[in-house]
């Protein structure tokens, strides 16, 4: 492997074990922050309760992700030297309004969130568990800005091949973040809220702590059905933002080596350099039918029209998509099947339900994975879309030493990530049964105190 491929597994690596956690961890705060001011306003105990279990899968993975954000930024500039230098001026401020925003914030609040129960008034709670949900939104604010800005660049000149800002509103507000950061702040709700529906339905289906799976299941269920339509809205807009600056992404997700065909490819495994697909499986007329022509004439793009040195990876690009469409169907799907489940008043008793609903509480994840790997796959050669390429951004490092950090940080990622779903396996056996304050010690260290 050359150095450009090895920097770039490198960083892709960093990046999808990063956003795993930001999946989990930005739609969790503003539950938290929804159960907290349940149980403020209400008093009743089952909030409470809901509000510590919840607290602590997402106090560790919040740390793990904070940990794998900072090295991604230590990689842009060691790695990607060439990009830093030429982007600096626009990507280092929007990164440190990241860290001024967003980091302060979480910062500031963090310790109140995960230590304050019991310990300072309601309302100092609540308000800290807002203003940590709101840093999550922040953060997620600056990285889309910033990665948005690289998919569809304005508000700048080019000095010499440097990047210089003229005019930060275009810089921040391009074209593609009015609808990207939506879509992002949408789809980690989504995800956050399959992970709490998954974990619910599984006691639901064990008979433990019922009164706690109803609450958390009926809020995650709640909004997947609210957001769904909107994020499917949302992604079609997106598309329209991005892909039509950007054809070559737009040939290569849609799977076809050459222009006018109308069907949907399903399932492909494409040659790159024969620029062909080995294997093939495709619905006719579903491609026409996506593009809003139910005639069957509109024809679908083929990779072919792109230059071969301005191709992107067609297999990474086209199986990113398809796991991105697929499963937001899947969680359309159970979204629209439990407000049926629910006007029937079998929401509870559907254990078949509850058990489909366990098995795709990582549905979420694996859709904004796959939606990155479109987004940053699709982009490629260019890492400044049509104005700086890849293999004209990346540092001239030893590729051994390169080698070396990539294995290193490879099996580094893989032993965090198995310790943190251990550890949410251990949180949910235990149960959210010690986190009921009508029998937990906070609960009797309260009684004690007003007494």
């Amino acid at each position: 492997m050359s150095l450009l491929d090895l920097s770039r597994w490198q960083f892709a690596i960093t990046v999808m074990f990063h956003m795993t956690f930001p999946a989990i961890t930005v739609g969790l705060s503003i539950l938290l922050s929804v159960v907290y001011g349940m149980y403020w306003r209400t008093k009743k105990p089952v909030f409470l309760q809901a509000f510590r279990f919840w607290r602590r899968i997402f106090a560790v993975g919040f740390a793990i992700g904070v940990v794998a954000g900072a090295v991604i930024t230590f990689e842009m500039g060691m790695n990607w030297g060439q990009y830093g230098a030429r982007t600096g001026a626009i990507i280092g401020p929007i990164i440190g309004m990241e860290v001024v925003t967003a980091f302060f914030v979480e910062a500031g609040f963090i310790g109140v969130l995960l230590y304050g129960d019991g310990r300072v008034k309601e309302r100092t709670m609540f308000i800290a568990t807002v203003m940590v949900s709101l840093g999550t939104l922040l953060s997620s604010t600056w990285i889309i800005a910033a990665n948005s800005w690289m998919q569809t660049p304005a508000g700048y000149h080019l000095v010499h091949g440097y990047f210089e800002p003229v005019d930060w509103w275009q810089v921040i507000f391009n074209p593609s973040f009015i609808w990207r950061w939506p879509h992002m702040v949408v789809a980690v709700l989504i995800s956050a809220s399959f992970f709490v529906a998954g974990i619910s339905a599984w006691y639901l289906c064990k008979g433990r702590a019922l009164a706690f799976a109803r609450r958390s299941l009926s809020i995650a269920l709640g909004i997947a059905a609210v957001l769904m339509p909107l994020q499917l809205f949302l992604g079609d807009s997106v598309s329209g933002a991005v892909l039509g600056s950007q054809l070559s992404k737009l040939e290569a997700l849609e799977g076809n080596w050459e222009s006018g065909s109308t069907s949907f490819v399903l399932f492909a495994i494409p040659d790159q350099q024969a620029a062909t697909n080995i294997a093939q499986l495709d619905v006719p007329c579903l491609g026409s039918f996506i593009a809003k022509d139910l005639t069957c004439r509109t024809g679908m793009p083929g990779l072919s029209m792109t230059d071969a040195a301005d191709r992107p990876d067609m297999a990474a690009t086209f199986w990113g998509f398809r796991i991105m469409f697929l499963a937001a169907v899947l969680m359309f799907a159970l979204a629209f099947t439990a407000t049926v489940l629910r006007f029937r008043n079998r929401l509870w008793t559907a254990h078949g339900f509850h058990r489909v609903l366990l098995w795709t509480t990582p549905a979420g994840i694996l859709a904004i994975l796959g939606g990155w790997v479109t987004a940053e796959a699709g982009r490629q050669p260019w890492v400044v879309f049509g104005l700086l390429r890849t293999d004209d951004a990346v540092s001239d490092l030893a590729p051994g030493a390169v080698l070396f950090s990539v294995a290193g940080f490879t099996a580094l990622y893989l032993v965090m990530l198995a310790a943190y779903v251990t550890y949410v396996v251990r949180v949910v056996r235990v149960g959210p049964e010690r986190d009921d304050p009508l029998t937990s010690a906070v609960h009797v260290a309260e009684v004690e105190a007003v007494r």
